[in-house]
């Protein structure tokens, strides 16, 4: 894969494609406005957290009695948390670690693998993390839509006991609905998700206002002081209590996921400015609440409010609810995109639903699984309380990752000493694996279950990416090198008919076995022919300067590579158009594409164990066919098969 040298990455600030590609990116108002955007798309996770967090905390799986002692202890230990995790590992640190202003496990994955000069161990091990992190994050896909949704309609109950039987056949409507309404696409509905939280995150204030009024000296937990006491005074309790208070930084990864839709400027600057205050204001609120009537901990974010506002709250926290739901959905899609680009995952129906946002995408496959498996989440656990055993265990893993991930970043990209990286991303590494180990204690409760869809689906990626190597091997064992193929060629007296033949290979030097068994079975060679291999870059976006190279070979024939970043879709019919510049100008209706469709036969050779070779081949037979992929006109396609003993 082409490289490029480290210091020509983009800055995470000026995102590659922004939502206005127009718009002056130094100007007050673009700031605020991608501001607005972030807290809809970025914030929305995060943002729900009020809803549970702080009642798990003494309900949850290791209940704490309610004492002013706890409450200020648990308070104290969710500032913190909110400023140590978030503002200075993710917002101060981690969006520095940009792949040409991209985000997320996987561009950091890619990132560190182009800029690392560490030994093939190692970047294997790098690998590996990578996939099994983005794994992780589909646990989190399923988890936050079925855990917001309910936690906000439990609100009815406290409006209305009477209305509890309703919860869970409610929440599954709106639950369906969110999932049909992706093919439609978010734009429209998109442009009501920024002013919406911003209303949510100003309710969260001023209903943490009112409860603080009520009980000032809650202040007092800001000190650190009371986190330390609270450790002293449960001990191991304490630590599993961490569990808990890991809820209210589940949706931190969104932050570095998003970067490239926002920028980190506009991400920080709606950290510090809104969602931030709004969120210890709130905790802050709720633990001033309990420590005036304990029994409020049941639902101590609808007992904040008075009577009156109970309904429309339930209203505006669903209504949160479904943009959290639909920021990790979406973020699914691109995670999806991102793997299938990166060879982890087969050809799937990718459609964008906007001619103007690159970012916007459904993936049907992806997003009626996700469905199946919210509602029988729903089904299973009923309550968010239940839910929230389930909630943690797969973030805090994916956190350890990034941890991990970007100390490599700092060592190899940003220069940083090994003592300094180590200091500083260690801390961080020994922070989130206390956060794992507090969850694991949930693993029966329900932790089990996102961790046994990762693995699942770890298995499925490791499969295809060493199923595909194999492949490729095979393939390359048989060819024959192109340079023998031209001489004889000139040796043999060939009929050439006129047009152009497109034949995509992905090996670049030998011969495609789809030109090879054209020529045996109809013995005759296109006037021009052209071997096309597209190539995915470990960046997001490749400039268009280095898109295409075309070296004119003998006989008429020609080499083209094509290269295209993990976050782009490649289109061949429009990118062959800019092959006119070389010399060569291809008419739509004289040319022909062929491909190669191949029958795998799973047999003893090595390479991979049996089970795994015919899940391969599951996955390559229910693959989305490259005329699809690729965009190839479909009347124009020639597909010749063969089949590859692996």
């Amino acid at each position: 894969m082409p490289a490029e040298a480290p210091q020509d990455a983009a800055p995470a600030d000026e995102p590659p494609h922004s939502h206005s590609a127009d718009a002056d990116k130094s100007s007050t108002r673009y700031l605020l406005t991608m501001s607005l955007g972030a807290l809809g798309v970025v914030y929305g996770d995060i943002g729900t957290s009020p809803l549970y967090a702080m009642r798990e905390c003494f309900t949850g799986h290791a209940p704490l009695p309610v004492t002013p002692a706890n409450v200020l202890g648990v308070l104290s230990l969710i500032f913190w948390v909110l400023v140590v995790v978030v503002t200075l590992k993710y917002l101060a640190l981690i969006l520095r670690a940009d792949n040409r202003g991209e985000g997320g496990i996987l561009a950091l994955m890619a990132l560190v693998q182009k800029v690392s000069k560490r030994g093939p161990k190692l970047r294997l091990a790098v690998l590996a993390l990578g996939i099994f992190g983005a794994a992780l994050l589909y646990g989190d896909g399923i988890i936050t839509p079925a855990i917001s949704v309910l936690s906000a309609l439990e609100g009815i109950a406290v409006y209305q006991p009477r209305f509890h039987p309703f919860i869970v056949p409610i929440s599954l409507g709106i639950l369906v609905a969110i999932f049909l309404i992706q093919r439609k696409g978010t734009g429209a509905v998109g442009a009501i998700f920024g002013p919406v939280t911003l209303l949510w995150f100003f309710t969260l204030s001023l209903l943490g206002v009112r409860g603080i009024a009520q009980n000032p000296s809650v202040l007092a937990a800001l000190n650190p002081v009371y986190a330390v006491e609270f450790f002293l005074l449960h001990g191991w309790q304490g630590f599993f209590v961490l569990g808990a208070v890991f809820l209210v930084v589940t949706g931190s990864e969104a932050l570095y996921a998003d970067m490239g839709h926002f920028g980190a400027k506009p991400i920080r600057l709606a950290w510090f400015a809104l969602v931030l205050p709004a969120l210890v204001l709130n905790y802050f609120g709720q633990g001033a609440l309990i420590l005036g009537d304990p029994s409020a901990v049941t639902n101590p974010f609808y007992l904040l409010a008075p009577s009156w506002a109970v309904l429309p709250l339930v209203g505006l926290s669903t209504a949160a609810a479904c943009i959290a739901s639909q920021a990790v959905i979406s973020g699914a899609f691109s995670l999806t995109r991102q793997a299938v680009q990166l060879g982890f995952c087969p050809r799937l129906e990718i459609v964008h639903t906007s001619a103007t946002e690159i970012g916007q995408i459904y993936v049907p496959a992806v997003n009626w699984a996700l469905l199946v498996a919210v509602l029988g989440l729903v089904l299973s656990f009923r309550t968010s309380s239940s839910l929230a055993a389930a909630y943690g265990i797969a973030v805090a893993s994916t956190m350890v990752i990034t941890a991990a991930l970007a100390y490599l970043t700092a060592r190899d990209l940003w220069r940083w000493s090994a003592p300094a990286a180590l200091l500083v991303f260690g801390t961080f590494i020994v922070i989130d694996a206390a956060f794992l180990a507090a969850n694991a204690v949930k693993f029966f409760d329900g932790g089990w279950f996102p961790m046994l869809l990762a693995a699942a689906i770890f298995a499925l990626m490791k499969t295809w990416r060493r199923g595909r190597t194999l492949l490729e091997d095979r393939l390359r064992e048989s060819a024959l090198p192109l340079e023998s193929f031209l001489e004889s060629l000139e040796q043999t007296r060939v009929v050439r008919v006129p047009g152009t033949a497109v034949f995509m290979t992905g090996n670049a030097d030998g011969t495609p076995p789809a030109l090879l068994h054209n020529f045996k079975h109809n013995k005759v060679v296109h006037a021009r022919v052209v071997l096309l291999t597209v190539q995915t870059a470990d960046e997001p976006h490749v400039p268009d300067a280095e898109r295409l190279t075309a070296t004119p070979m003998s006989n008429g024939f020609f080499r083209v590579r094509a290269n295209f970043g993990f976050m782009e879709t490649p289109e061949v019919p429009v990118l062959l158009q800019k092959l006119a510049q070389a010399g060569l100008e291809l008419r739509e209706m004289d040319t022909s594409y062929f491909l190669g469709r191949e029958t795998l036969l799973a047999t003893s050779r090595g390479g991979m164990p049996q089970w795994r070779k015919a899940l391969f081949g599951w996955m390559s037979k229910n693959a989305r066919p490259a005329t699809a992929y690729f965009r190839l006109p479909p009347n124009r396609v020639v597909e010749l098969g063969a089949q590859v003993e692996l």
